[in-house]
């Protein structure tokens, strides 16, 4: 995984104001280069058609597309890869259907899980939390908090692994500098963007942040 793309993600979410399909592009507007399609529990059809909006949007503005949970969708369809649940398909299976061209991430609570990850394939990053509370997700892993991080942050280097780590679930912006001064190498946001009174500059402001730090 060359690209800086993966410190700045976004994750798709829904509200009563915006749709899957809204909120990567309002996203896309505000800077951020790296699109997580999630959409757990859509109607296959429904799923595919989206992702191809979506994956034409993000070619468009030369953003990293990804599809959650997805693999064969991913492949279809020539994503930039997909993103791994703590109960999806495990990295070394889908590393031999999608080969080495495709990003693959996963998803880690803790460094038990990481180690667990490590024993069968190597993904190209963890996406790690929850950092706080979020409602878009169910059953919710146990919460980290910055202390949590920093925990896993250390067992991280002190085994000499050298994987990026994304900080994702209920991060807002205030709480970026110190997620990103204290070692983790970047954030994942969803709905504190699309609940924004404007999304587009929230996530103007916190390019401008990431970019700065």
């Amino acid at each position: 995984m060359t690209s800086n793309n993966y410190k700045l993600q976004f994750i798709t979410h829904h509200n009563d104001r915006y749709s899957y399909i809204d909120s990567a592009r309002l996203a896309l507007e505000g800077g951020c280069r790296w699109i997580q399609l999630r959409m757990k529990d859509a109607d296959p059809a429904l799923l595919e058609e989206t992702a191809l909006v979506v994956q034409k949007m993000c070619n468009s503005y030369n953003a990293t597309f990804i599809i959650n949970d997805n693999v064969l969708l991913a492949k279809k369809i020539n994503a930039d890869g997909v993103h791994l649940g703590k109960n999806d398909m495990p990295i070394a299976e889908a590393r031999k259907i999608l080969g080495n061209q495709f990003i693959i991430g996963a998803t880690v609570n803790s460094f038990d899980d990481i180690l667990h990850h490590l024993q069968g394939a190597t993904p190209d990053y963890f996406g790690c939390g929850p950092f706080r509370f979020t409602s878009t997700k169910k059953n919710l892993a146990t919460i980290l908090g910055l202390e949590g991080y920093k925990l896993i942050i250390k067992q991280i280097h002190n085994n000499n692994i050298h994987i990026p780590l994304i900080a994702i679930g209920g991060i807002h912006k205030n709480d970026i500098p110190q997620l990103l001064t204290n070692g983790v190498n970047g954030i994942a946001l969803s709905s504190s963007i699309l609940n924004a009174p404007n999304p587009i500059k929230e996530m103007q402001d916190i390019t401008t942040t990431i970019n700065y730090l």
